[in-house]
Parts: C-alpha cells; structure tokens; sequence
C-alpha cells in the first residue's frame, strides 16, 4: 500500500485496488469494528493521544476519525474532554434504517425511469462486479464496490439534493452496513437482492425497483441485528 501527501497535507494511502483513504479514514473504518464488534465497549475513552500512539500517527487524523464516528452514534465527543465510545440504542437505529430504506427506494424508483443507457450499463457491470466478489468470498471488497453499487443508483435518481441527503444517511450507518456483511452467506444473499433491483431498473418499473430496494434495506437492517446479537 503507498502513501503520497495531498494538497492539504493530509496522508493518504492507495489500496490493493487502486482506491485512495485518507488516513483518517482508514482509522475510522477500523475503530468503528472494533466498536460495533464489541472489542470497544460503550463507555470506553477515546483519548486522542494513546490512539494516535497506537497507529502511530498524529492526532489530526485520529480527531477527524473520532468526529465522523461520533456522527454515526459510535462516539459520544465531549468539549475539552476524552470522546467516549458509544452506540445508538436499538430504537435510533430502527429509524435510521427506517429512514434509508425510504430514500433508496425513491432513488431506485426516479433511477429506474430516469438513468440514461450509460447509467444502466454502468450498474450492470457493478452488480457482475459484486458477483465476482460473491464468488472469491471477499466481504471486505464486497462492501467498498457495495458503496459504489449503490451510489451509482443514488446518482442514477438525477436528483442532487436527494443523492447528498442519502449518501449522508448511509455515512452515518456504514459501519453498521458494513458489519452485517460478516454473517454467514450474507454475501450471496445480498447479490440476490441487488439482483431484483437492476432487474426492475433496467426494464424501468418504478414501483417494482422501490419494492425492491425497501426490501433490500430492511434485510440489511434484519442481518445487523441478529449479527450485534450473536457476537
């Protein structure tokens, strides 16, 4: 993995598969398991200079990581004080989730009458993608073409306010989404669901590819659950 300096002055580092994170990014990505995999319990101190010490960075990046979980419910920040580790009771989730599932649904939906012929080759491709992916049994890859799978419908609904509010919602429950994918047979069971939704996509039925992608949501939600009760 190489590392170059953005013009920010930030380390970023690009991934086996060409993908650029910042470092921030990277500590947020494995804080946020190790808190919804229970190896961090609520109530645990963040202190900045011991995590910065542990991934031998400095604390710019481990502030920036502390302040995007805490937008995700994993981290109660404190002014002036130690973030303390944190999860969102079971109630905030079921509405977050509540809440992505109806703005997937209306993106799926505009999408499936809306996407241009390019747009539609393009989910084409990334569904075989995660196919593929199904196939070598790799969650992590899984979940980063995941991203861009569903994306690419969020864009695909040619509505901007609608695509910065979903993908805002989905930042705040990645690390939840994120987790479910470690259940056994999740995967393929996940390329399924997609599979109905480009279906109905590509042949533009909009009440079937909101039907779809509802379902899709509330299985995710289902996986977690019984994923964070069974850990």
């Amino acid at each position: 993995m190489s590392s170059t300096i953005d013009s920010a002055g930030r380390a970023r580092r690009k991934t086996g598969d060409g993908k650029t994170v910042t470092r921030s990014e990277e500590l947020r990505l494995t804080l946020a398991d190790e808190i919804v995999q229970g190896r961090l319990t609520p109530g645990t101190p963040l202190e900045e200079v011991e995590v910065a010490r542990r991934f031998g960075v400095s604390r710019t990046p481990v502030r920036e990581a502390i302040r995007e979980l805490a937008a995700s419910g994993l981290v109660e920040a404190r002014p002036h004080r130690s973030a303390l580790v944190a999860l969102p009771s079971l109630e905030r989730l079921r509405g977050m989730f509540e809440v992505m599932g109806d703005l997937e649904a209306l993106c799926a939906g505009l999408s499936a009458v809306r996407m241009t012929p390019a747009e539609r080759q393009q989910l084409e491709e990334l569904h075989e993608m995660l196919g593929s992916l199904v196939r070598q049994g790799d969650p992590q890859r899984y979940h980063e073409e995941n991203e861009r799978f569903h994306s690419a419908i969020y864009h695909g609904s040619h509505n901007d306010y609608l695509t910065e509010i979903t993908l805002a919602t989905r930042a705040r429950l990645s690390p939840f989404r994120r987790a479910q994918f470690r259940t056994l047979g999740r995967l393929s069971m996940s390329h399924a669901e997609h599979e109905r939704v480009v279906t109905a996509i590509l042949r533009g039925d909009k009440v079937e590819a909101e039907a779809a992608m509802r379902g899709h949501i509330t299985v995710v939600e289902e996986t977690y659950e019984r994923y964070s009760n069974v850990r």
